[in-house]
C-alpha cells in the first residue's frame, strides 16, 4: 500500500551517510538548554553578591529559565508544524544570543531572572526542533537508533558544562559565562543555517490558527496511549534530577566524598547513560522498541528497590551505594528514545506539537518531582525513594494504559 506525504507514519528517506551529521547538529540543538543551565551553576553564589541578592533570588534565575522552557515548548512546537522547522530554530538560536549578551548587562537581579525566562522560551526552540526533526526524517526503530545516539551529544553537556562554566567564571566573573554562551550560540546559529535543510515539506504543514493548536493539544491529550507513552520520559527526567539534586548532599554529606571524589563519581555514572544509550541504538535494529522499554523499566523499578535497600541500611557500604546507582541510572539511557519514538510515531503530521507537549510534561515532571528529595530530608534515602516512586509510576502507567504488558497487545512488536 502507497503512502501519501500526510502518513501519520511516513517519514521520507534520509540521505544516506547523513547519520554522523544529524547526529552532531541536532545533538548540539537539544543540549543547548542543558549546557546555558549547567554552565550558569558554577556562578550562582558570585551573582547573588554582585547583584545584591540572596542565594535564593539567584536560584530563581534557574528556575526562570525552566518555567520559560516549558512555556516556550508549547509555543513553538505548533510554530514549527505551522511554519516548517528551520524559521523557529534559526529564531530562537537568534533570540539566544541577544538574551545572553543582554545578560551581561543585567543590572538588578530581577533583571536577570526576566532575561533568563526569555532565554529559556527561545532555547525550547532548539529542543522541541530537534526532535521533531527526527520524527520528520526518521521513523520506528531508526527514529529510536538516532535518538539514543543523540544521548551521546546530549550526555555530555552536564558532566562537562559545570567545568567549563566554573573555568570561565574563575578567569573573570559570572558575566563571561553569558559571553561565552552567546559564542555557542552564535556559533550553532552558524552550523544550522549552513547545514540544516527544511526537513517539512509545504505539503505537510499545519495550517491552524489558535483553535487549531488548541484542537491538536486536545487531541493528543484525549489519546491514552500517546500520554501514557509520553510521561515517561518525564517521569525519567524526574529520576535524574532527583539524582542530581541529591547526590552532592548525599555523597559528599553522608559518606564524605571530597568535592574532587563527588565530580568523579559524578562522570562515572554519566557515562553508564551515555553507554546504555548508544546500547540502545543497537539494539533497536533487532530489539522492537516496546520489548526494550517494557523490559528496561522492570528491570530498573527492580535495581531502584535495591538502592532503596542499601541506602536505608547502609549494606555494602558507599561501593554497593555507587554500584546500585551506576546500574539504576544506566538502565535510564534505555528508556527516553523508545518512549519519544513510540508516542510521535502516530504524530508525523504534528511532530512538533507532539514534541512540545512532551517537552513541557519533562520539564513539569521534573521540576514537581525532584524537590521532594529536599523536602524528605535530603538523604541517602530519599533521594532513593523519589527516584524508585518516579520508576514505579512509569511502569504502573505503562501497564494500565497500554497493552505493553498484555499478551498480544495492540501495538505488537512493530512498535
Amino acid at each position: 500500500m502507497s503512502r501519501t506525504p500526510n502518513d501519520p507514519t511516513h517519514a521520507p528517506p534520509a540521505p544516506r551517510g547523513a547519520g554522523f551529521k544529524w547526529v552532531l547538529m541536532l545533538g548540539a540543538l537539544a543540549a543547548l538548554p542543558a549546557i546555558t543551565v549547567d554552565m550558569y551553576l558554577p556562578s550562582l553564589p558570585t551573582v547573588a553578591v554582585d547583584l545584591n541578592s540572596t542565594a535564593a533570588a539567584a536560584q530563581l534565575t534557574v528556575s526562570g529559565m525552566l518555567l520559560g522552557g516549558g512555556i516556550g515548548q508549547l509555543v513553538i512546537g505548533p510554530f514549527s508544524d505551522r511554519f516548517g522547522r528551520r524559521l523557529p530554530v534559526l529564531l530562537g538560536v537568534a533570540a539566544h544570543v541577544l538574551v545572553s549578551l543582554a545578560c551581561i548587562v543585567a543590572p538588578t537581579i530581577e533583571a536577570l531572572i526576566a532575561l533568563r525566562v526569555l532565554q529559556g522560551f527561545f532555547n525550547a526552540a532548539a529542543s522541541v526542533v530537534a526532535i521533531a526533526v527526527i520524527r520528520d526524517r526518521f521513523v520506528g526503530a531508526e527514529a529510536a537508533r538516532l535518538l539514543s545516539r543523540l544521548m551521546l551529544v546530549i550526555g555530555v553537556a552536564p558532566l562537562f558544562a559545570p567545568t567549563v562554566g566554573g573555568a570561565i567564571a574563575s578567569r573573570g566573573t559570572w558575566h563571561l559565562v553569558f559571553a561565552a554562551l552567546a559564542v555557542i550560540g552564535a556559533v550553532l546559529l552558524v552550523i544550522v543555517w549552513r547545514f540544516m535543510p527544511e526537513t517539512l515539506p509545504g505539503d505537510r504543514r499545519r495550517i491552524a490558527g489558535p483553535r487549531g493548536v488548541s484542537a491538536g493539544y486536545a487531541s493528543l491529550l484525549k489519546d491514552k496511549k500517546f500520554m501514557a507513552v509520553a510521561v515517561i520520559p518525564g517521569l525519567g527526567q524526574a529520576v535524574i534530577m532527583s539524582y542530581v539534586v541529591g547526590s552532592t548532599f548525599v555523597l559528599q554529606e553522608e559518606y564524605g566524598l571530597s568535592e574532587q571524589q563527588f565530580a568523579i563519581a559524578f562522570a562515572i555514572n554519566g557515562v553508564a547513560l551515555v553507554g546504555s544509550a548508544q546500547l540502545n541504538a543497537a539494539l533497536v535494529r533487532r530489539v522492537a522498541p516496546v520489548r526494550i522499554l517494557r523490559l528496561a523499566l522492570v528491570v530498573q523499578l527492580v535495581l531502584a528497590g535495591v538502592l532503596v535497600a542499601v541506602s536505608a541500611t547502609g549494606a555494602g557500604g558507599l561501593v554497593a551505594l555507587l554500584c546500585v546507582l551506576w546500574l539504576v541510572l544506566g538502565m535510564q539511557g534505555m528508556i527516553p528514545a523508545n518512549a519519544s519514538m513510540i508516542a510521535l510515531t502516530p504524530y508525523g503530521h504534528m511532530a512538533g506539537t507532539a514534541a512540545a507537549l512532551m517537552g513541557a510534561m519533562q520539564a513539569g515532571l521534573s521540576g514537581l518531582i525532584s524537590p521532594l528529595v529536599g523536602v524528605f530530608g535530603g538523604t541517602g534515602v530519599a533521594m532513593a525513594s523519589v527516584m524508585a516512586f518516579s520508576i514505579a509510576t512509569a511502569v504502573t502507567v505503562l501497564a494500565i494504559a497500554t497493552p505493553a504488558y498484555r499478551r498480544g497487545g495492540a501495538w505488537g512488536d512493530a512498535s
